[in-house]
């Protein structure tokens, strides 16, 4: 329901702002990369009650933005990013596999841009969920998320473009939270504020 809600909040804005920019392009950009966990959680795991840490697994994803460029060059954009991992105690290279997890971001961005002849260097910024869907019968975790991030834009033509970016999420799990729950246990309770992510991205850009 959470992403659903933010999903049709963003296309409210989008629609709300076509009025003020009737003149502006659209844009849709689909994109792949590689996401990495910047950050172990602390973590009890509640069956046995030793201490822990978990993190996300590094691997693959891709997703699609879309959106409308604005005119102070800029503009403001719908992010959806899809990750299939799993999520492992003591970190990266241990084969202790906890779960296996997707992970979705959905987000409501904007960016500002600095044009260099065909080069569009850009910062950017947005808000919206994490969802985490681990394997079994465990529950669907949803969390507040922000995002920021850098990245180039090279335009091949008025329509069509290349870029790269790299991006940080910054989810807010709450501290003493129980995770990933069932009918009559939860796997951990996390220890921690923030769960950061990063990614780095490469995609075209068609406009229209």
């Amino acid at each position: 329901m959470k992403m659903r809600l933010v999903f049709t909040t963003g296309i409210l804005s989008l629609l709300l702002s076509a009025p003020l920019m009737a003149n502006s392009e659209l844009f849709v950009a689909p994109f792949t990369g590689y996401s990495f966990a910047a950050s172990d959680l602390d973590a009890t795991q509640s069956n046995s009650e030793q201490n822990t840490s978990v993190k996300i697994g590094e691997s693959g994803h891709y997703g699609l933005i879309m959106g409308m460029k604005t005119k102070d060059p800029g503009d403001i954009y719908l992010l959806y990013s899809h990750q299939s991992t799993d999520m492992r105690a003591g970190g990266s290279f241990t084969p202790d596999t906890l779960a296996d997890l997707n992970v979705d971001y959905l987000h409501v961005g904007g960016s500002l841009y600095f044009p260099n002849g065909s080069l569009r260097p850009y910062v950017t910024a947005s808000v919206g969920l994490t969802q985490m869907r681990p394997s079994g019968e465990y529950s669907n975790e949803s969390r507040f998320s922000m995002g920021f991030g850098a990245g180039v834009e090279y335009q091949l033509n008025k329509r069509f473009s290349l870029f790269a970016d790299a991006r940080g999420y910054a989810t807010f799990v709450s501290s003493d939270n129980a995770l990933f729950c069932d009918a009559s246990q939860c796997i951990w309770n996390i220890r921690a504020d923030i769960m950061w992510q990063g990614q780095v991205n490469a995609g075209i850009k068609l406009s229209f």
